[in-house]
């Protein structure tokens, strides 16, 4: 197959420091922040310059690399145990996306005995990372064009393409995929409030590799839906529980209801790093609560008071298909997740 290849390249390791898009400053600027150290890592996981599950995900292992490279630098024999330290710091940088936990927690397991140097060892695993996760992406984005029919219309939320990736994206992915097999006529994203990652970023990452994008008001995709001429919500996630209950972007749950109602199917599209097997379900899984002042700008009175949810579950039974790098399951639930991993 002819893939629609992202121009997109969300973060590089350059000059033995970790280079990112920052992805605040998007569409209007394309401007880097440069990653000398593990705290610059931390602050750019948590202000939002890098910001996509499996991209935190790949931004954390590169985090590990650094905090490696200090760590026997500065700490002797006892560079292993500052390295342990500094991973729980990073762990802990953001709640929701489990790629984190999961980035840090393999990269800990291969770090070697301490007679030896971890910079090199630790530096081409991450790399390898990065690699599988392009490769599990465009995996992703095959599985789920299988199931888009040719002329369809979807609904995107947020940013789940290059920009929330080590590259092509996972809910992007499946467009790329459909676009390059010439199956979708338009792809609707929404605004994506209160941070607009999908006025900003998703809109801007097809815009930029040819791919037909019009952007919506969030409120707007019902009345969308109930048009008829939409087939499928495409989301990404940041986490799925064991029993298939999906945390993503605040607004996922609203689309997954609105789908339900007018009979458009919901897919979720997430490597098997964003599925949660220790967490039994959504209601287990944290929920980022962020400053009001994002929510509040400069347009609310002064003195409002805000609640700003980063995510919000969308139960199981409103996914139609869940798509992984090892393919798709219709109507996810325990058993079928846990059969997906024993395959």
């Amino acid at each position: 197959m002819t893939k629609t290849a992202s121009t997109v390249r969300t973060l590089s390791w350059e000059d033995e420091a970790l280079v990112l898009i920052d992805q605040r400053k998007l569409p209007h600027q394309l401007e880097y922040v440069r990653c000398d150290c593990l705290d610059d890592v931390i602050v750019a996981i948590q202000t939002m310059v890098i910001r996509g599950a499996p991209a935190i995900g790949i931004a954390a292992a590169y985090g590990v690399v650094l905090a490696a490279r200090a760590a026997h630098k500065d700490h002797g024999d006892a560079w292993a145990k500052a390295i342990e330290i500094d991973c729980q710091r990073l762990r802990a940088a953001r709640p929701t996306a489990v790629n984190l936990a999961w980035a840090v927690d393999a990269m800990r397991k291969k770090v070697p005995p301490t007679e030896r140097n971890p910079v090199p060892v630790l530096l081409a695993y991450a790399r390898l990372l990065e690699q599988q996760d392009v490769v599990a992406n465009k995996a992703i984005g095959d599985f789920g064009a299988l199931h888009v029919s040719s002329g369809s219309r979807v609904i995107t939320h947020c940013n789940a393409g290059a920009l929330a990736t080590a590259g092509y994206g996972t809910a992007l992915g499946v467009i790329r995929s459909a676009s390059a097999e010439n199956k979708l006529e338009r792809v609707f994203a929404t605004e994506t409030r209160p941070w607009l990652q999908g006025a900003r970023l998703t809109a801007w990452e097809l815009q930029q590799d040819g791919i037909p994008v019009t952007l919506i008001a969030d409120s707007a995709a019902a009345h969308l839906m109930r048009t008829g001429e939409i087939a499928w919500v495409i989301t990404g996630a940041d986490r799925v529980a064991a029993n298939g209950d999906v945390a993503n972007k605040i607004g996922t749950y609203s689309l997954a209801v609105c789908a339900k109602a007018h009979g458009v199917r919901f897919m979720v599209a997430a490597p098997l790093s964003t599925i949660d097997r220790k967490t039994a379900d959504g209601d287990a899984i944290p929920i980022e609560c962020r400053a009001g002042a994002e929510l509040l700008g400069n347009v609310a009175p002064v003195g409002a008071a805000a609640y700003n949810p980063v995510f919000d579950v969308t139960p199981a039974e409103f996914v139609d298909v869940l798509v992984t790098e090892r393919g798709a399951i219709a109507k996810p639930n325990a058993l079928s997740i846990r059969q997906l991993f024993e395959a």
